[in-house]
């Protein structure tokens, strides 16, 4: 069995990397008590927290933390009929904090995650690790047996291509969970009792052509890379579908990166997730997904991006055509999807003007 950190007030204080240029987001229906535990390694940090649900309701946040916090009503003042892209009553509003950040990396967590414990029982740091991850190339054209080359102790192998070691710059860094692990609604039904007890001290690229299920409560990205294709949806009230949000965007950027040759990291840093949702509750959400993603995941492994789209808007753009086009036909939901997309990426470049054709430019 494992246990979250408990004593993190006595971790040292390392020098906090990239203060300045990172924004934490965390999207929120109640009271953020769990930032205590991570106090050390959050505080000198600014965090933008997007509270769902009642916006009449007052989200209390520890002293000391430097903190913008928007509801539903700020979000509708800020954006006006484009607020219609940004899903209520889900966690996928967290986009929302994305897109007014002003930074140039993004780091995102669940209010249910905790800080976790290393094999010597030390404390981990995800940010720290995240960062370290962001900060250091990726190598996704050919793969490395002994995982990320550029970690302390590690190298390229033996046959591993001299014009490829150079890398290409990290634009995702995919964090994992110890304790309960980010099963779906079956999974979870079959296996209630189970825990994720294994901490596997591992970074990886993940390899061009290949997607993945990315999980949205412990992860990083270079906001500047990758940003405006960081939406997660349309989920949550008044939509069919539910939980799949990160999942979304996590197959939309990696056609992205993959077109612009860029690269998305998995592996540490742990958190401590530290509940578990209700199995039947996440069912009625994700019923429907279960059977679309049969046909969702082999659209996005068919996705070829002309090559004029130069932007993560332009790849963004064009692929919501594809979507209306192909996805279209199995679901009405995904012509709304699909014009949200558009929408997410108007809205964003009103948000974020300057240079905004140029971020994410084709390498």
């Amino acid at each position: 069995m494992v246990e979250p950190a408990t004593d993190t007030k006595s971790a040292v204080r390392t020098v906090a990397l990239l203060k300045d240029e990172l924004d934490i987001v965390i999207p929120t229906i109640r009271n953020l008590d769990f930032l205590e535990m991570w106090r050390p390694f959050f505080e000198p940090y600014h965090l933008i927290i997007v509270q769902d649900g009642d916006p009449t309701k007052t989200i209390k946040v520890p002293d000391g933390f430097d903190y913008e916090l928007y509801n539903r009503n700020d979000i509708n003042k800020i954006l006006g009929p484009k607020a219609s892209c940004i899903s209520f009553k889900d966690s996928a509003c967290r986009c929302f904090g994305y897109m007014v950040s002003k930074k140039k990396y993004i780091f995102t967590i669940d209010d249910d995650c905790f800080v976790a414990k290393d094999p010597s029982g030390k404390a981990i740091n995800a940010l720290e690790q995240h960062i370290k991850n962001l900060l250091c190339p990726s190598t996704p054209f050919f793969f490395n047996t002994l995982y990320d080359p550029f970690r302390e102790g590690a190298d390229f192998v033996r046959g591993y291509p001299f014009s490829l070691r150079e890398g290409v710059p990290t634009a995702v860094s995919h964090g994992l969970w110890l304790n309960i692990p980010d099963y779906d609604a079956p999974t979870q039904l079959v296996k209630p009792l189970e825990r994720n007890t294994r901490y596997v001290d591992a970074v990886m690229t993940i390899p061009k052509g290949t997607l993945f299920p990315m999980c949205g409560m412990n992860l990083a990205f270079h906001r500047e890379l990758i940003g405006p294709a960081m939406y997660f949806g349309l989920m949550g009230d008044g939509q069919p579908i539910g939980r799949y949000d990160d999942m979304w965007a996590g197959w939309c950027i990696k056609v992205i990166c993959d077109h612009l040759g860029l690269g998305v990291k998995t592996g540490l840093p742990y958190i401590y997730h530290s509940k578990a949702s209700n199995p039947f509750v996440n069912l009625r959400k994700e019923y429907k997904g279960i059977f679309w993603q049969e046909e969702i995941i082999p659209f996005f492994q068919a996705v070829s991006l002309p090559k004029d789209c130069t932007t993560v808007q332009k790849c963004y753009i064009e692929l919501a055509k594809m979507v209306k086009d192909k996805l279209g036909k199995i679901d009405p939901y995904f012509d709304k999807l699909a014009d949200a997309m558009v929408t997410w990426i108007d809205a964003w470049d009103e948000l974020n003007p300057t240079g905004a054709a140029n971020k994410g430019k084709k390498a």
